[in-house]
């Protein structure tokens, strides 16, 4: 039996959830994703070498503004007062960077859609800076890896299915 789509109603129309009479609650979501970079390109962005300046530095940045905005990008995103985020943008080795994003609110709906935000943000800032050097970078995966509060409680991405999982 598959769960009803929230976001669409019965005749088919888009429309945005109405939590004004969900419970205010803590929310947490972690998310990550990597880029792949040809060698070049890595070993300059890791040396600080790149002429747009420090990628890792700006891409950080880029994270945190975007999971601030998200409900601007995405259609039925409610504009959520976000009360902490954190992204950390790092070389993982094999040619690839790694952005990891935590999102916290108090609020009356989770902060999925604003960590995966900020993690895209900050690969796609990665992808600008270096795409003098490289002109195929490639973006993912992208995926959440763990959602806490609310009715659904907690939520963790198997193990397996994570590349990492951890604040770096």
């Amino acid at each position: 039996m598959s769960t009803p789509l929230t976001h669409i109603d019965a005749h088919g129309n888009a429309l945005m959830v109405d939590v004004g009479d969900k419970q205010i609650t803590a929310r947490e979501a972690i998310a990550e994703g990597f880029i792949t970079l040809s060698a070049d390109a890595y070993d300059t962005l890791c040396a600080g070498r790149l002429k747009k300046g420090d990628a890792l530095a700006v891409a950080q940045l880029a994270g945190i503004s975007a999971a601030k905005r998200a409900a601007e990008l995405i259609p039925l995103c409610h504009p959520i007062p976000l009360t902490g985020v954190k992204v950390l943008v790092e070389p993982a080795g094999s040619q690839r960077v790694r952005v990891w994003a935590r999102v916290r609110c108090d609020w009356r709906t989770g902060v999925e859609m604003e960590a995966l935000t900020a993690v895209t943000a900050a690969l796609l800032t990665v992808y600008d800076m270096v795409k003098a050097i490289d002109k195929g970078p490639v973006i993912g995966p992208v995926m959440l890896l763990e959602k806490r509060g609310g009715r659904s409680g907690e939520w963790r991405r198997e193990a397996e299915d994570a590349e990492t999982g951890s604040e770096p």
